[in-house]
């Protein structure tokens, strides 16, 4: 490089240095920016992670949010659910007139990704010539034609379109001014804390607005009313991405002359209900299972009549499960940053305090041991806001070495056996089902219960292992190879050791998992794994006990068709066998004389009714059927006595008490049925 400044050496050129090999000028040099993400930023950009993968799967994801929504606002107050729920197919036409976008004409045809080319259309049309012409020679053979593949259509997104989607319920209700963070702010909500929650993320409905925001520009509309209110809440808004805050574009009160109280969302968004239609549907069908005292309408609708689905889901029962319980962490359950946070947020004032009423099984007396062991800094009366992060590190080690008793399955609250047996009968119509409700059990300090059923028969069932899987009462329908109960149904069981054939029979496993923390797999919490050996052993240990069940079952069912083909035979026989017998006693008859000896009083009696016609063929045939009567009853009755004195306990009848807690009668407790009556 030179440089001819007139200014500079005499206005002679002068050579500047060249820059060294590999050095970077500092005109062209960038410097790092920090940039910070917001949560509603961080999850539209990772919308996969809550199930937001596709058009399809996002149309799935939102029905099922709003709904176990709608399920938690009704059963937090006791009331019996009713929720209906509303896809309405827009077309693009009447989605261009929502957002004020004017159709106009296509100029340059070959732009648009569904333009097919005069070669293409030549070599589709000649595809389908000969698939005609296939199907026209099985007919003609006299074969069953198969069925025409359905077209792969254009590339791109064809398939995709746009969706309203409503859910209403009668639950709890959103207050006034809490409804913008209640749906406009990601990770904010009401289910933070230890306790067994449908969802826990504060995620949601956002996330739905997030997807409408993403897809369609559109807000959502809320309306919203609490129990006694006399007016409803209506709420227009959408979420600014960037701030994670509500951009609130209406917010007003309406008259509420009908005192309705709950929710309804309605949300418009991008969706493919060609490819998840099936899904949606079974997720509703699996929710009814699980929830048999709750009321689904559901209903889809589009342009084309013959399209549109509506499917009502009644209740079968007003027996809630009991409102889980929050509680508190068990010590093995927790880390350093938990136990500074309780710190933080605790009331108490000393260590013993902090120990005993923040945790699980942790009382006085253990609590003065466990101080004991932390060694001299430690004393009962310090201050638990002055410990030090070594001494908050000591308490975390001895949590990890010491051992507790198991926290208790109280803070539960499984679906039952009574509700998951009604639900498997109200939905699938089984030929024979049976339930099991295991004990508490523990997993890394945290209480789960597995229930199970398993159902033989029905409608609607494939032959084969048919899984139904349940996680705090929520139906998981994807990634089912690699689930606990899926591993467990297929390769764990031996089926033929119960009498039931694995492949022939159609049997349906259900398998529901509650916890205040569920070891999902994945960020789709959509399966649990395989690999948690508590889990697995549980799942077994239920499924195992329906099986048993049902073999009893099977078995009575065997004998008592064995005993009814056994009767069938004998009945086949008697007109042939009192026929022969009637002609024998005709020829004895025939052949008697006074010269020949008698053959016996008894005999010469029935020989003299024969004679007499009071014996005739029809006669015997008489006393044969109820011989056979008479034995078959006798054989019943011995078995019956025999199993009864060494059968296992017997299946639990349950009836509703009258009076309006949640009680049984057992009628196979006689002081309970002595009680009924009195």
């Amino acid at each position: 490089m030179v440089d001819t400044d007139p200014d500079s050496n005499n206005g002679r050129p002068v050579e500047q240095p060249k820059p060294k090999k590999g050095a970077k000028s500092k005109t062209t040099a960038k410097e790092s920016v920090l940039k910070q993400k917001s949560p509603a930023e961080f999850f539209a950009e990772n919308k996969n992670i809550a199930g937001f993968d596709n058009p399809g799967k996002s149309l799935y994801t939102t029905v099922r949010e709003l709904v176990e929504n709608a399920l938690d606002s009704a059963e937090s107050i006791a009331e019996l659910p009713v929720i209906e729920v509303s896809i309405e197919e827009i077309t693009k036409g009447e989605f261009n007139t929502m957002i004020g976008l004017i159709d106009r004409e296509r100029v340059d045809a070959e732009l648009y990704d569904d333009f097919e080319s005069v070669k293409a259309r030549e070599k589709r049309l000649a595809k389908e010539a000969r698939e005609q012409e296939k199907l026209a020679k099985r007919i003609s053979l006299g074969k069953k034609p198969k069925e025409m593949p359905a077209g792969k259509g254009v590339k791109g997104r064809s398939e995709t379109a746009f969706f309203r989607v409503t859910c209403k319920d009668n639950g709890r209700g959103m207050p006034h001014d809490d409804i913008p963070n209640m749906l406009g702010r990601v990770l904010s909500g009401t289910k933070y804390g230890l306790r067994q929650t449908r969802g826990k993320f504060g995620l949601g409905a956002k996330m739905a607005l997030i997807w409408s925001k993403m897809s369609t520009g559109l807000p959502i509309d809320i309306l919203s009313a609490t129990r006694g209110q006399n007016y409803i809440s209506f709420c227009r808004l959408d979420i600014d991405i960037h701030k994670n805050v509500p951009h609130v574009h209406l917010h007003e009160k309406r008259d509420n002359k009908d005192r309705w109280h709950g929710a309804e969302i309605q949300v418009t968004i991008e969706g493919n209900w060609t490819t998840h239609r099936s899904k949606i549907i079974h997720y509703m069908r699996q929710m009814a299972v699980i929830t048999p005292y709750a009321q689904f309408l559901f209903r889809y609708t589009s342009g084309i009549p013959d399209k549109n689905v509506t499917i009502q889901f009644a209740r079968r029962t007003d027996v809630m499960p009991l409102a889980p319980a929050e509680t508190k962490y068990h010590p093995s359950s927790v880390d350093l940053l938990l136990i500074k946070r309780l710190i933080a947020e605790t009331s108490k004032q000393n260590l013993l305090q902090f120990l005993q009423h923040e945790f699980v099984s942790i009382g006085k007396s253990y609590a003065e041991r466990l101080i004991g062991e932390m060694g001299p800094d430690f004393t009962p009366k310090m201050p638990v806001k002055s410990l030090s992060s070594e001494q908050i590190v000591r308490i975390h080690q001895l949590f990890r070495q010491a051992k507790f008793d198991d926290p208790s399955g109280d803070c539960l609250s499984p679906a039952g056996e009574y509700n998951l047996r009604l639900g498997i009968i109200k939905e699938l119509h089984p030929d024979m089902v049976a339930t099991y409700e295991g004990s508490p059990q523990v997993f890394e300090g945290h209480p789960f219960i597995v229930e199970a059923g398993i159902s033989l028969g029905g409608k609607d069932v494939k032959q084969g292992i048919n899984v139904f899987r349940f996680a705090n009462r929520i139906p998981l329908l994807f990634e089912q190879g690699g689930d606990v109960v899926t591993r467990t149904a297929t390769k764990r069981i031996n089926w033929n050791n119960y009498k039931i054939n694995q492949t022939q029979d159609k049997i349906g496993v259900f398998v529901s998992i509650v916890s205040t923390k569920i070891p999902f797999k994945g960020t789709g919490k959509e399966y649990i794994g395989d690999d948690i050996k508590e889990i697995v052993s549980a799942v077994k240990s239920a499924i195992q006990q329906c099986c048993s069940q049902l073999k009893s079952k099977i078995m009575k069912k065997q004998q008592a068709r064995e005993r009814l083909e056994r009767k069938r035979n004998l009945t086949k026989y008697i007109p042939d066998a009192s026929r022969a017998i009637y002609e024998v006693l005709k020829e004895m008859v025939q052949v008697r004389s006074p010269k020949r000896p008698r053959y016996g009083d008894d005999y010469d009696e029935i020989l003299e009714k024969v004679t007499s016609r009071e014996i005739t063929e029809q006669t015997i045939r008489d006393k044969l059927s109820q011989h056979v009567e008479q034995v078959d009853m006798e054989m019943a009755l011995e078995y019956a006595t025999q199993t009864g004195m060494t059968q296992e306990a017997r299946e639990t009848t349950y009836i509703r008490a009258l009076e309006r807690c949640q009680n049984f009668t057992d009628f196979h407790n006689p002081v309970c049925v002595i009680r009924m009556f009195h």
